[in-house]
C-alpha cells in the first residue's frame, strides 16, 4: 500500500478560481459552526473549501454523504437554509449561490450530522432490502401495522417543512419569442446566433449565472469563443440573454415555463426573489448538454466519491481542490481531463483506474507524458473510508473483484460517460433512441415532438443531442467509451450490497437484480418498489445506470427496459414562485357583492358560494342559526323580505344567431321567446346530465340575457366559449360575462308590491308586469330592470340595478319597508322555501348523474327542436331505462328528519354482502312553514309508488321510516306567486 497523505479532505487552492472574489469573504454558518467563503462561491465549493467534505446523510439507511456533483442533478448536498419565514428545506448547495450572512443545517440527521442515531439503519440493511415497507403493510394484523406504521410515517419526508409565511416577493411575466434557446454552453450560443442572423427575436435561458457551459472549464481557447459569441449577441436588438433562468418544463405549442432567480437567497436586494416565466415560442431548440453518470462499486458513496467533470469544476470554478490526492476511475477519456487538471493545479494524481483494456487517444497520451499512473483493465473492489475516503482497493475489472492492491487517497473522480439532458425534449412527446457504442438515449429526430400544425418544433443541439465534443475550432476526438455499470465486488458478499444508484434513497443494485427476481420487469414498477430515481434530483444521477442494471438481470437490451417517465419541472419549483402574487387575500379573491359590508354590519352568518360569500341567515341576540332561518321563512310567507342574489350569474348572449346557440346549449327553445319575457331552462354536458338551470330574459332581438346558478357563471360561460369557438366558429355570436356589473335583490313575500309601490317610479301591476316577465325604469330615481320570477313560491320580483347603486336600493328597500317588518334572508331559508315548493337544486338534486327526466322535468324538454347538447347521449339505454331513481317528496312517519344523502333500504344484499338500496335523499330541511320535516330525494319507480313507506338506516340509531308523496309540499296551485 503507498502511503498515506499526511493531510487529507478537501481544501481551497491559492491561485485560479475563475467564479469567485477573493477580495470579499462572505460569512456564513452551518450546523452552528461559523464559516467563510470568497463572493461568487456556491454553498458546495465554500464548505469544501472550508475542509468539510460530510454534509449529509442519505435517507434511509442515514449513511455519511458528500456533494458528488456541481451542478442541478446533486442528490446529497441539501440542506435546510435560512431562518423564520425565509427557512426552506433540500436546498441543493451545488447551485445556490453563497450570500453574506446564510444560515445553514443538515438534514435527516439526530442530534447531529457527526453522530446520527438513525445510522443504526445501515447495520440493519438486510432489514430493509427493496420494498420493505410494502411487504411490512401487507399483513393485517393490527398490532404488526400498529408497530410499525408509526415509525415508518416519522421516518418519511426530507427535511423540516416551513413553519412560518414566507416574506420574501415573487412574480410572474409573461414574453415570447420566434426562437427559445434553452442552454447558455456554446452550442446553445451558437444555435442562438444563426437563428438571430435571420432577424427572428431569440431568447436565450441559462440556468447558472455564468455563459459558457462546460467550453471553458474543458477546452484550451473555450473562454474566448464563449465571450466572441456574447459580444455577438450582446449587440443585437432581436436577442434577450437571461441568465439564473431554469427552464423547467416544455409543454404542447411551444409553451415553456422558466424560473428566474432575481434576488435569490438575499433578503436586503428589494427586489422580487423569484420570476416565473410563461414563454411561448415558434420553435425551441434545447442546448441542454449531458450529465456525468457515476458508476457502481463497492461504497462509491462514501464522501470524497465524486463525479470527474465535478472535481475539475470545483478546481477551475472555484478554486477547491476536492482532496489532496485524487485517483481517477473511468469508462472513457473525458475524465482524463480531470486527472490533467488537478496536476495544473498542483494536487497529486496517483493513478487512472480506466475499465477499457487498451485506452488511447490524445489525452490518455497526455495523462502519461504527465507521469500519471494508468491501470488499464482495471476497477474499484471497494473505498475504503467511513465519513472520508481514504484508499481505494484496486481490482482487475474481468474478474471475481480479488484485490490485487490498494492505493491511498482522499477524494475519488469517477466518470461512467454522459447522458444527454433529454428532458425538455421528452416533456411534451419527444422519442429517444439508444445509442449503444456510446452507452445512452439519446432524442430520435425521426420522432420529435409535434407542434399545432403537425411538425416539428423543438430541435436539440450540442451535448443534449449526444454530440459530447465542441464544435469549430474547440472539437477534440476522443477515443470509444466502455459501457461499464457495475464494477466487479470485491470478495465479501457484503461488498456486494454496497454498490449505490441512487444515493439520496439508497438504492443499491442489489436493490434493482431482487426487484427483477421478484417479478418486476418494468422499468416504471421497479422504480416505485426500489424507490430509484424518485429522490429529489428525479434520477439525474442514477436511473440510467439502475435501467442497465435491471436490463442486465432480465436479460434484455437496455432499449427493451425503456426510460421512466420525464415529468416536468426539470428541477424543483419553489411553491411560492408557482403562486407568485396569489398569496394570502389575493390567493382566491373573495367575491363580494355590493351589499356585503351591510350584511356584516348586521350580524350575518357567511356561506361560501364558490368564490363569493353569500349571507347564509341573520341570527339575532339569543338566536341560533336554526331559529334565525325559520324566522326569516316565516317573515317572507307572512310579509315581506329581500334576498341578495347578485352571485346569480348574468351572461349577455348577442349576435344574429345567439337564439340559434341558446336552443343548442339549453333543453327547451328560446329563440321563440318574446321580447321583455322569461324563460326558465335546462342546460345539459355533452354526455347528457343536467349541468345548470336558470331564467333566460329577451333583451331584444338579437340579444339575451342568461342567468346561471350561484357561482356557475364563469363555467357556463366557458361552456359557451368552448362549443362557439371549437365546433360554432362560424356563428355570429358575442358572450360576456356581466355578472359583477349589476347588483340583483328579490323582494318576495305577499307584501312585496306594496313595500316597490313605496318607492315609486314604476307601474308593477299584474296587468304590466305578469309573471315571467320583465321592465325597464326606475325604482326611487334608481334606474333598475325588474323580472316577476319566483324561487320561493310567493309574489317576488328580483331587481337588477348597477353594482354601483345596488347598497342604495337595498337600504332604501329597508327604510321604506320598516312598518311592513321586511327582513333580510339568507341562502338557507332560501333553500328550505324552494324545498317547500318541490323546486330543484342544482348541486343538491343533481350530482353529475341525473338527467332532466329523473326530476320530472320533461316539460321543459322540447319536442319541436332536433338537437341540443345531450339529447343523444340521453338516448343511450341506460339513460332511458325505466329503473332509473326518479324525483319525489318524502315524508316522516314518526316526525324525525330523514338525513341528507341517506339510502333507502331494499330487499336482499349485493355482491359485498350489503343491503340494496331502491333510493336517496337529495335534500332535506325542516319547514317551519308546515311544521314538520320534509325531504325530497331519487326513488326507484317513486312517482308510481305514492303512499309506500321506505326505511333510512341511520348510525347507531333507529332506521327512519318515511312516506313518498307529491314533492310540492307548499301552494302546489301556484296562488301565491302571483300575491
Amino acid at each position: 500500500m503507498s502511503d498515506a497523505p499526511k493531510e487529507h479532505g478537501p481544501f481551497r487552492l491559492a491561485q485560479g478560481g475563475r467564479l469567485i472574489d477573493r477580495a470579499y469573504s462572505t460569512p456564513f454558518r452551518f450546523d452552528g459552526r461559523h464559516l467563510r467563503g470568497l463572493a461568487g462561491d456556491t454553498l458546495a465549493s465554500a464548505l469544501l473549501a472550508s475542509g468539510i467534505s460530510l454534509l449529509g446523510r442519505s435517507f434511509k439507511y442515514h449513511r455519511p454523504r458528500g456533494v458528488i456533483s456541481s451542478g442541478a442533478e446533486e442528490p446529497n448536498a441539501l440542506f435546510g437554509l435560512g431562518q423564520g419565514g425565509r427557512f426552506e428545506p433540500n436546498q441543493r448547495a451545488t447551485t445556490t449561490p453563497l450570500m453574506p450572512g446564510m444560515v445553514l443545517r443538515s438534514q435527516n440527521a439526530w442530534p447531529s450530522l457527526n453522530v446520527d442515531i438513525g445510522a443504526v439503519n445501515n447495520w440493519l440493511y438486510r432489514f430493509f432490502p427493496a420494498g420493505f415497507y410494502y411487504k411490512t403493510f401487507i399483513h393485517p394484523r393490527a398490532a404488526w401495522k400498529h408497530l410499525f406504521e408509526p415509525v415508518i410515517r416519522q421516518s418519511a419526508g426530507l427535511g423540516a417543512v416551513p413553519d412560518q409565511p414566507d416574506p420574501d416577493r415573487y412574480e410572474q411575466a409573461y414574453d415570447f419569442a420566434d426562437v427559445v434557446v434553452v442552454g447558455g454552453g456554446i452550442a446553445g450560443l451558437s444555435a442562438a446566433r444563426e437563428a438571430a442572423d435571420t432577424g427572428a427575436r431569440v431568447i436565450v435561458l441559462e440556468q447558472t449565472p455564468h455563459w459558457g457551459g462546460r467550453t471553458p472549464t474543458d477546452h484550451a481557447g473555450g473562454q474566448a469563443a464563449v465571450d466572441a459569441l456574447l459580444a455577438d449577441l450582446r449587440g443585437r436588438d432581436n436577442v434577450v440573454l437571461r441568465r439564473n433562468s431554469m427552464a423547467t418544463g416544455l409543454y404542447d405549442h411551444g409553451y415553456l415555463i422558466a424560473r428566474e432567480a432575481l434576488a435569490d437567497h438575499d433578503p436586503n436586494a428589494g427586489i422580487p426573489r423569484q420570476r416565473l416565466w410563461r414563454i411561448r415560442a415558434g420553435r425551441i431548440v434545447t442546448a441542454t448538454g449531458a450529465l456525468e453518470r457515476p458508476l457502481s462499486f463497492a461504497c462509491n458513496d462514501v464522501p470524497g466519491v465524486m463525479l470527474a467533470s465535478a472535481v475539475r469544476d470545483y478546481i477551475d470554478l472555484y478554486a477547491v481542490a476536492p482532496g489532496r490526492r485524487i485517483v481517477v476511475v473511468t469508462n472513457n477519456d473525458d475524465a482524463y481531463r480531470t486527472a490533467l487538471a488537478a496536476l495544473d493545479a498542483g494536487i497529486e494524481v496517483p493513478a487512472i483506474i480506466d475499465a477499457r483494456a487498451k485506452p488511447a487517444g490524445a489525452l490518455i497520451d497526455a495523462a502519461r507524458e504527465r507521469g500519471i499512473r494508468i491501470l488499464p483493465g482495471s476497477g474499484i473492489a471497494k473505498v475504503k473510508g467511513g465519513r472520508a475516503v481514504s484508499g481505494v482497493e484496486v481490482c482487475d475489472f474481468v474478474g471475481q473483484g480479488e484485490v490485487r492492491e490498494t492505493i491511498a487517497c482522499d477524494c475519488v473522480a469517477m466518470s461512467g460517460g454522459w447522458s444527454p439532458v433529454v428532458h425538455l425534449w421528452s416533456h411534451c412527446g419527444g422519442k429517444l433512441t439508444w445509442d449503444e457504442r456510446r452507452g445512452m438515449f439519446h432524442p430520435d429526430p425521426n420522432r420529435p415532438p409535434l407542434g399545432a400544425d403537425g411538425q416539428g418544433n423543438v430541435t436539440v443541439t450540442g451535448a443534449a443531442n449526444g454530440d459530447l465534443t465542441c464544435a469549430g475550432d474547440l472539437e477534440q476526438a476522443e477515443g470509444a467509451m466502455q459501457p461499464v455499470w457495475v464494477m466487479p465486488a470485491a470478495a465479501s458478499r457484503k461488498a456486494r450490497f454496497k454498490m449505490w444508484l441512487d444515493f439520496q434513497n439508497d438504492v443499491k443494485v442489489s436493490d434493482v437484480e431482487l426487484a427483477a427476481q421478484e417479478g418486476y420487469e418494468s422499468v416504471e414498477h421497479t422504480k416505485r418498489y426500489t424507490t430509484l430515481g424518485m429522490a429529489t434530483d428525479q434520477g439525474k444521477v442514477s436511473n440510467i445506470n439502475g435501467l442497465a442494471i435491471l436490463s442486465k438481470a432480465l436479460n434484455q437490451p437496455i432499449p427493451q427496459t425503456g426510460t421512466t417517465t420525464f415529468r416536468p419541472p426539470y428541477t424543483p419549483l419553489t411553491l411560492a414562485t408557482i403562486a407568485a402574487e396569489a398569496r394570502g387575500e389575493a390567493f382566491q379573491p373573495l367575491r363580494r357583492t355590493a351589499m356585503h359590508d351591510w350584511h356584516q354590519r348586521h350580524g350575518v352568518q357567511w356561506e361560501p358560494v364558490g368564490h363569493w360569500r353569500r349571507p347564509y341567515c341573520y341570527p339575532r341576540a339569543g338566536e341560533d342559526a336554526h331559529a334565525a332561518v325559520s324566522r326569516e321563512i316565516l317573515a317572507v310567507r307572512n310579509g315581506v323580505g329581500t334576498l341578495d342574489a347578485s352571485t346569480l350569474g348574468k351572461i349577455l348572449v348577442k349576435g344574429p344567431d345567439a337564439g340559434r346557440l341558446l336552443d343548442m346549449l339549453y333543453t327547451n327553445l328560446m329563440s321563440s321567446l318574446p321580447v321583455g319575457k322569461c324563460r326558465y331552462g335546462l342546460m345539459c354536458s355533452e354526455n347528457g346530465f343536467l349541468m345548470d338551470d336558470g331564467v333566460v330574459a329577451r333583451l331584444s332581438d338579437d340579444s339575451f340575457l342568461v342567468h346561471t346558478t350561484s357561482g356557475g357563471a364563469d363555467r357556463i360561460h366557458a361552456h359557451m366559449e368552448d362549443w362557439l369557438q371549437c365546433e360554432w366558429w362560424d356563428w355570429q355570436v358575442y358572450t360576456a360575462n356581466l355578472t359583477e356589473q349589476f347588483a340583483q335583490i328579490a323582494v318576495v313575500g305577499p307584501k312585496a308590491r306594496i313595500l316597490l309601490e313605496r318607492l315609486g317610479g314604476m307601474d308593477l301591476s299584474p296587468e304590466t308586469l305578469p309573471f315571467m316577465g320583465w321592465a325597464e325604469g326606475e325604482l326611487g330615481g334608481i334606474p333598475v330592470r325588474i323580472y316577476r320570477i319566483s324561487f320561493s313560491g310567493e309574489l317576488s320580483f328580483e331587481i337588477a340595478t348597477p353594482a354601483n347603486r345596488g347598497l342604495e336600493l337595498w337600504q332604501a328597500l329597508h327604510q321604506a319597508g320598516a312598518d311592513l317588518g321586511v327582513v333580510p334572508y339568507g341562502t338557507e331559508a332560501m333553500h328550505v322555501m324552494r324545498a317547500e315548493k318541490g323546486f330543484i337544486m342544482i348541486g343538491d338534486e343533481t350530482d353529475g348523474t341525473v338527467i332532466p327526466q329523473d326530476l320530472g322535468l320533461n316539460w321543459a324538454i322540447s319536442k319541436k327542436k332536433a338537437d341540443y347538447i345531450g339529447k343523444r347521449a340521453q338516448m343511450r339505454s341506460h339513460m332511458t331505462d325505466p329503473d332509473r331513481w326518479q324525483l319525489v317528496g318524502l315524508e316522516s312517519v314518526d316526525g324525525r328528519m330523514i338525513p341528507d344523502g341517506a339510502y333507502a333500504v331494499a330487499e336482499g344484499v349485493n355482491g359485498n354482502g350489503q343491503r340494496n338500496t331502491q333510493g336517496r335523499v337529495t335534500s332535506t330541511y325542516q319547514s317551519p312553514t308546515l311544521g314538520r320535516p320534509i325531504a325530497m330525494g331519487l326513488v326507484l319507480h317513486g312517482p308510481q309508488r305514492m303512499g309506500e313507506v321506505l326505511e333510512f338506516p341511520v348510525p347507531g340509531g333507529e332506521a327512519i321510516k318515511a312516506r313518498i308523496v307529491d314533492p310540492v309540499f307548499y301552494d302546489k296551485e301556484g296562488t301565491k306567486a302571483n300575491g
